[in-house]
């Protein structure tokens, strides 16, 4: 298969070729010229995570990855689970937070590593030398830790994140800028808008991008949206059949870059029995404005406690609007919500009186949740990141300790390694030059 671009579609690449870039000519975001569609879909459900996923993925990546390298990458890049656990009797939770940085990054950052790691070598071997690349990626907080510590120590891949200062939980921080060797991070005097800005500025700027071998670790990079499909099928195989077979699994999605809802939207076009998606937002709601106005008018980045949302202008939303627009999904299969501060920590309270210990990201999903859910519905909503994460946010709401998993408490003491730096393209580049 193809991977076109979006902006500009005589740019038609292989997936390797796609994963290799990150972000086609002009900015443009890669999207496949066809959409695999699974007709077996029981069949595919009763397998287990690891087997199905590479049945998944590939039609996607055939062009590059043997079955057998396919299956290679999947089985130590998926090595932890993703958990459906019940709220009540027509909720439940879809925790993704399970992997190694406590994140449902981990799954695309992961997968995208290995297969970087693998094309890097295939291209070593072909000519006979081996080609440094540059990892320039852009974090809200979680993916800067999934992305780290999925590429940390691996030869000829140099990592640089950039995050907004003093816009991330400590123990966020902590996860990514700690580790050294090959990974190396700036807090940028800014908010993430700009810190993606600077990203996308790094690859027009084609001479700085051929001479240190530029690529990003984003949810621009079509791998990690492919790698995330996988667990929207894990989190139906969990259901029972009858519940899958009413037609009425909602999936509400805490949305900053949109990355999450694109990955929904392709399972969706493949075949998976999804009803509708709610991307919820907090007050930071470009995309609810935009459907209920048809403008496009992002306001200045406010920053919250569910702060891996706090995007304005979602670098993912042109392939969630090219779905939309072009049939591959219904137009009336996502709506979109905004949850302020005040309902976020409502939420969090009300569920823990439910029994359950969440963080802010999950409650603007399971609130948005409570209010566009129709009777009848079976409502699934996305735990992205471990309560622990955000250890300040959390028990100061609820008024009590929560304890750190061994992830958090293994950084926890350690030194901050980054380097501040303004939000200028000028000095950054110099930075990615020396």
């Amino acid at each position: 298969m193809k991977f076109y671009n979006l902006k500009e579609n005589d740019e038609v690449v292989s997936f390797a070729e796609a994963v290799k870039q990150g972000l086609g000519k002009n900015q443009g975001l890669f999207f496949p010229q066809t959409m695999p569609k699974f007709n077996n879909i029981d069949e595919l459900l009763a397998l287990p995570l690891v087997e199905r996923s590479v049945k998944i993925l590939h039609p996607f990546v055939e062009e590059n990855l043997s079955v057998q390298e396919l299956t290679e990458i999947v089985t130590d890049a998926f090595n932890f689970p993703a958990l459906l656990q019940p709220i009540n009797s027509d909720r439940a939770i879809l925790e993704l937070f399970h992997g190694p940085t406590l994140a449902f990054k981990d799954f695309g950052a992961r997968f995208m590593a290995k297969c970087l790691q693998a094309f890097c070598a295939k291209d070593a071997k072909e000519t006979g030398k081996d080609k440094k690349v540059t990892i320039l990626t852009a974090t809200s907080g979680d993916t800067g830790a999934a992305v780290a510590h999925a590429f940390h120590g691996i030869d000829n891949i140099r990592v640089v994140i950039m995050y907004p200062k003093g816009k991330i939980s400590l123990l966020q921080e902590k996860m990514f800028t700690t580790l050294g060797g090959n990974i190396e991070t700036l807090a940028v005097d800014g908010d993430f808008d700009d810190c993606q800005a600077l990203v996308k500025q790094s690859f027009d700027d084609k001479e700085l991008a051929n001479t240190i071998g530029l690529n990003s670790a984003n949810s621009i990079n079509i791998s990690r949206l492919l790698a995330q499909i996988c667990y929207y099928f894990e989190a139906v195989a969990q259901l029972t059949r009858a519940k899958r077979e009413l037609g009425d699994v909602v999936f509400s999605i805490p949305s900053g870059n949109f990355g999450n809802l694109t990955a929904g939207l392709f399972a969706k076009a493949m075949g998976l029995p999804i009803k509708r998606f709610i991307a919820a937002t907090n007050v930071n709601d470009t995309v609810p404005r935009y459907l209920e106005t048809g403008q496009w008018s992002p306001n200045n980045t406010i920053a919250t406690i569910s702060n891996s949302m706090d995007v304005s202008n979602p670098s993912n939303w042109p392939r969630v609007e090219h779905m939309l627009k072009s049939g591959i999904v219904d137009k009336d299969c996502v709506s979109s919500v905004s949850i302020d501060e005040e309902q976020t920590q409502s939420t969090l309270l009300g569920l823990n009186k439910l029994g359950y210990i969440s963080e802010p990201h999950a409650c603007v999903a399971y609130k948005a949740l409570q209010y566009n859910a129709i009777e009848g519905e079976f409502g699934v909503f996305l735990g992205t990141a471990h309560p622990a994460k955000f250890k300040e946010v959390v028990e100061s709401i609820l008024g009590q300790p929560i304890g750190l998993p061994k992830e958090l408490a293994d950084c926890a003491g350690e030194p901050i390694l980054s380097e501040d730096m303004s939000a200028d393209f000028a000095q950054l580049r110099a930075y990615l030059l020396a």
